[in-house]
């Protein structure tokens, strides 16, 4: 027995241990066997208190843990340690917040995209299927993301890379609610199959891939979408039985990086997301591959026109300075040669965003990036310098209506939630408020009575109790709903 078990596959310890047990371990076998201890070692950081100092029983310097079991969940303390510096040597600091922010971060999103499916799925009266056959663009995408998740987290856990892991789901939780779930909506509204069928089909994978760092969770996700007994006991699932399309991925990457730069614009400006706007240029060299998409950046970041353009330098161009200060103790006698370079205009991002100036890398806090645009409105660059979007921020009265109008379609589905209404139920809507208010939903009564469902539409004196709020410029609306007689 002990010649088949022999080295060991796997030891893991804290890095103070190093000289304790990791090398007495291997001057023993040597000693006796001629070999090694063990294959893989993982040596992790020091954890410490909320004060700093390393955590011990005997100074209590750390969060009750039955607490943080009651309010948390122990998937979320597992997570936060799983994805720390700590698994890579760091010390790691342990708060409460940062428990939390674990909730935030992974745990909720796997729970509200399982969720999400289970209520609109009951709501068209189907159960989802696993395929990887439709054709919609949006199915296509994240399926292929979750092909690249697969490879992607089976290499680093191949590797002992627990947190880059974590990264990896992390980062894919984020493309999988903020961004095809949100962008699908009305899809799955519609009880449209491909939608069901392809969410089902990559929440089965998630959990698949999860697992081992979210274990509860995913148990209860599992048990809940495939009615199997565990999803521990399922095989880890290969990359190739999803189809990928590295093509489609890499663009519609660059989609989310422009909407992201457009919002950040709109934020930037204190302009809210439902007001529209006329127009977002799009001045990229890859604009040609941006061109698809652009009734979906349309639509994501409400502008009612994107242009998308290969001729940056007509609408801006990005101007570098070198910081000298920063830069001078590292580089010695050769800053003098890149700020040349740099003011020649001989200089490039390189692939992973990192500037390069005369061949030479510069570090972060070594140079100062500033956007030049040509353009009127708003501008801001794309990530490693791969463009620029142009926000047009003139805001026209009838753009104002419509922002109005959005407004209130906001404040409708919020009452809809607090009356206690499905997904599916049909209303009556009777508004009440500042007559600019009531004016915007009449010019777009039809788009509001289609978002919320609503078979009429009334305008008179409703409770002092409905439910209310402000549109607009601090226009006042209030709203009461019910289900509509023949519904």
């Amino acid at each position: 027995w002990f010649e088949h078990h022999y080295p060991g596959d796997f030891i893991v310890e804290y890095i103070g241990q190093t000289r304790g047990w990791f090398y007495t371990m291997h001057v023993l076998a040597t000693a006796l066997f001629d070999r090694p201890a063990f294959r893989t070692c993982v040596s992790h950081g020091i954890i410490l208190g909320d004060d700093g100092q390393k955590m011990s029983k005997s100074k209590g310097n750390f969060p009750e843990v039955k607490e943080v079991f009651d309010r948390d969940g122990s998937d979320a303390m597992r997570w936060f340690l799983m994805a720390s510096p700590i698994l890579r040597g760091g010390d790691l600091m342990v708060t409460e917040q940062a428990i939390r922010d674990a909730v935030r971060t992974a745990v909720l999103p796997l729970w509200n995209s399982w969720y999400f499916l289970a209520l609109y799925a009951n709501a068209a009266g189907t159960e989802g299927t696993w395929r990887t056959d439709s054709t919609h663009t949006l199915d296509r995408y994240v399926l292929a993301k979750t092909h690249d998740l697969v490879a992607g987290v089976t290499a680093r856990m191949d590797a002992y890379d627990l947190s880059g892991a974590c990264g990896a789901i992390r980062d894919f939780l984020d493309v999988l609610t903020n961004w095809y779930v949100r962008r699908s909506r009305d899809r799955f509204w519609s009880g449209d199959q491909d939608a069901i069928d392809t969410l089902h089909t990559v929440l089965e994978v998630l959990c698949r891939v999860a697992a081992p760092l979210l274990p509860l969770t995913t148990e209860v996700v599992w048990r809940g979408l495939t009615g199997d007994r565990s999803v521990h006991l399922t095989d880890w699932p290969a990359a190739d039985v999803l189809p990928a399309d590295a093509g489609l991925v890499r663009a519609m990457d660059e989609v989310r990086s422009v909407c992201s730069a457009a919002l950040s614009l709109r934020k930037a400006n204190k302009l809210r997301v439902r007001l529209p706007l006329a127009r977002l240029t799009v001045a990229t060299p890859d604009a040609d591959a941006l061109a698809p998409f652009a009734d979906l950046i349309a639509d994501e970041v409400n502008v009612k026109e994107v242009l998308p353009t290969t001729d940056v330098s007509a609408h801006g161009h990005t101007e570098l300075s070198v910081n000298a200060r920063a830069a001078g103790p590292r580089l010695g006698a050769a800053v003098q040669q890149v700020i040349r370079a740099v003011k020649a205009g001989d200089w490039t991002h390189g692939p992973d965003g990192t500037v390069v100036a005369a061949g030479v890398t510069l570090l972060p806090g070594e140079y100062d990036e500033r956007l030049v645009t040509a353009d009127t409105g708003a501008a801001a660059a794309l990530p490693g310098g791969a463009g620029l979007v142009v926000l047009d921020t003139k805001v026209t009265p009838e753009l104002a209506t419509e922002g109005v109008a959005r407004d209130v379609v906001r404040l409708v589905q919020v009452a809809r939630r607090s009356a206690g209404l499905d997904v599916s139920d049909r209303i009556a809507l009777v508004l009440d408020g500042e007559p600019a208010a009531l004016d915007a939903v009449r010019a777009h009564q039809d788009f509001v009575a289609r978002e919320v469902l609503a078979t009429s539409v009334d305008y008179d004196r409703v409770a002092p109790a409905a439910h209310g709020g402000v549109v607009g410029d601090d226009l006042s609306v209030r709203i009461l709903v019910g289900r509509a007689a023949d519904h």
